[in-house]
């Protein structure tokens, strides 16, 4: 591929990785796009367009493509950007211990997610937060593409 892809993009395609779908890089295009679980067996099945809204026919279409050409690159899931740890490494460099033990205590247990997030706007570091987890998404889709060849660039062109 010697197109290369905007690194904007990837990242957007790891924040929208989900339990419900996954993201794909278009290797001919360097467009990321986002596959449904519904949609995929959709595809697999080969149901008819007619069977769904309009609105969902493109998506449908790309993801009859998806499963039947070898263009599509998935995407890290979910569990490999492991956003917990991501939370964990930003609750560990916290210079204030209080804060910092008490980040780490938001992240135990179900509900933990939430309670970070709770816990980071009432110290007033969200912004913080955010500037860190998206620091690590671009770190790691940097590795994905060195890892997969693909060249990648910073802004647009």
């Amino acid at each position: 591929m010697a197109l290369p892809v905007r690194l904007k993009d990837i990242i957007e395609g790891l924040e929208f990785q989900s339990d419900e779908g996954r993201s794909y890089l278009h290797t001919a295009t360097g467009e990321v796009v986002y596959m449904t679980d519904e949609e995929g067996r959709a595809a697999e099945e080969d149901e008819p367009l007619d069977d769904f809204p309009a609105w969902q026919h493109d998506a449908l279409r790309i993801a009859k493509d998806i499963l039947a050409t070898d263009d599509y690159l998935v995407l890290p899931s979910r569990f490999d950007i492991h956003r917990y740890r991501i939370m964990e490494r930003f609750c560990l460099a916290v210079d204030d211990e209080d804060i910092r033990n008490d980040l780490c205590a938001s992240i135990r247990g179900r509900g933990a997610f939430r309670r970070f997030k709770d816990r980071v706007h009432a110290y007033g570091m969200a912004e913080a937060w955010y500037r860190y987890r998206d620091a690590a998404l671009r770190e790691i889709a940097m590795h994905w593409c060195d890892e997969h060849g693909i060249p990648y660039m910073e802004a647009e062109v």
